[in-house]
């Protein structure tokens, strides 16, 4: 199995496991004399079973991040990371940007706010953070195909 079927597996058992907590919400507790619509030990059969593949995956996708080099001297998960800290980065920098840009006055009488920092250049440092997030992650996605998935 490559990486990236187990990552898109990993994402579907965890949909799965939501599905199966709605679906027991409904069925847990009934009018008294009534049946439940779906049998809850058996949803929470499949739950447990969700969960120990979830484990399963978990582990091996982290053994295969940690083992698989990523550029010179480093790993997925260290690429992850970095990805990561670009996502963030670049929602902070918008964010201040959006906070620094001056709302709509309706008459002179209203007190005038002004930014202290250059909202053209945060809006161009997020821009250009976010296209250094997408470099990123299409590098991680080419590898994710490539790569062997290592057994936990």
């Amino acid at each position: 199995m490559k990486l990236a079927q187990a990552l898109a597996e990993r994402a579907a058992v965890q949909t799965r496991i939501a599905e199966i907590e709605g679906r027991l919400a409904g069925a847990v507790l009934v009018q008294e004399g009534e049946s439940p619509v779906e049998d809850p030990r058996a949803l929470l059969a499949e739950a447990a079973a969700s969960f120990e593949r979830l484990t399963w995956l978990v582990a091996a996708i982290n053994a295969t991040n940690a083992a698989t080099a990523f550029d010179e001297g480093g790993t997925i998960t260290d690429a992850i990371a970095e990805r990561d800290t670009l996502a963030r980065r670049q929602k902070f920098l918008a964010s201040v940007a959006a906070a620094a840009t001056p709302g709509a006055r309706f008459g002179r009488a209203e007190i005038k706010f002004v930014p202290t920092v250059s909202v053209a250049d945060l809006r161009a440092e997020a821009d250009a953070t976010a296209k250094a997030f997408r470099r990123l992650d299409e590098r991680l996605q080419q590898l994710n195909w490539s790569t062997d998935l290592v057994e936990p």
